[in-house]
């Protein structure tokens, strides 16, 4: 039977929204999930074992596995939602481990994909309690790291990763990216680096850094028709700086990201034209 586990705690405001609702579709179930309530105050050890950050927080269990979560008060009708698409998917057995991680890794990417890293995180880390060497949740945690700005917590998952799996494209993406956040961290603001554009409009230094924080905002279009500029205004500039720049994008971003097609599209036209 898969169990849902609130964290919660009295002095939470929405974790007291919360419960009611979460308490009701479980009866309406009628046996078919079951609750646990776990009060944070009490509970500070299972709380921080289970990479709690914030409540209310959610974890579905199935066949004794975690399998997805979601934090914050959510509606009714998406808590039914929630609770039904548990219920679909839970093994009429023991169910199988490798099955359910999977699971839960697309349930992780999903949150991403909807900008969401504080859940993936706690997505990836109650998988990895099941399995501490998983190198996919290792590297998808790393990149929630990166994107919610933890990067050093970004830097200590990664060298968490089996030596064998360094070898992959998703951890050279994660690699990349981290290396691309702690850029952005040591630049000048987006205004002031749009008003030295306006004054000199071959200020390539300042069009590429601000490329690099359209990156670090998740802007991916903006930050390759930056770079792309350069190359068009003066491909010599730092030594092909602006189209080196860009292949880091694309490294970051994984080949099979919308934006790097686009931006591999756009440079063959711009080098080859």
């Amino acid at each position: 039977v898969p169990v849902l586990v609130d964290f919660w705690a009295p002095w939470c405001g929405p974790c007291r929204q919360l419960g009611p609702a979460l308490e009701k579709i479980v009866a309406e179930a009628g046996g078919k999930v079951k609750l646990v309530k776990i009060n944070i105050d009490e509970n500070q050890a299972l709380a921080g074992q289970m990479g709690v950050q914030s409540i209310p927080a959610v974890f579905a269990f199935s066949g004794g596995q975690p399998v997805d979560g979601f934090m914050g008060a959510l509606p009714e009708s998406d808590i039914r939602a929630f609770v039904e698409k548990i219920l679909a998917s839970a093994p009429a057995g023991d169910g199988d481990m490798n099955a359910q991680i999977e699971q839960a890794l697309a349930s992780a990417d999903q949150a991403m994909a909807a900008n969401q890293p504080e859940q993936a995180i706690n997505i990836y880390g109650i998988i990895l309690q099941q399995m501490p060497e998983h190198a996919a949740a290792l590297i998808g945690l790393a990149q929630a790291f990166i994107v919610s700005g933890t990067l050093e917590q970004a830097h200590q998952t990664l060298e968490l990763v089996p030596e064998e799996e360094k070898s992959g494209e998703a951890y050279a993406a994660a690699q990349a990216a981290l290396k691309l956040a702690e850029q952005a961290g040591e630049l000048g603001e987006v205004d002031e680096l749009h008003a030295r554009l306006e004054g000199d409009g071959n200020d390539h230094q300042a069009r590429m850094d601000l490329a690099i924080l359209h990156n670090a905002a998740g802007k991916r279009e903006e930050a390759a028709a930056a770079l792309l500029e350069i190359i068009k205004r003066d491909r010599e500039w730092n030594e092909d700086g602006g189209r080196r720049k860009l292949l880091e994008f694309f490294e970051a971003w994984g080949a099979s990201d919308p934006a790097a097609i686009a931006g591999r599209k756009k440079l063959s036209r711009l080098l080859f034209s």
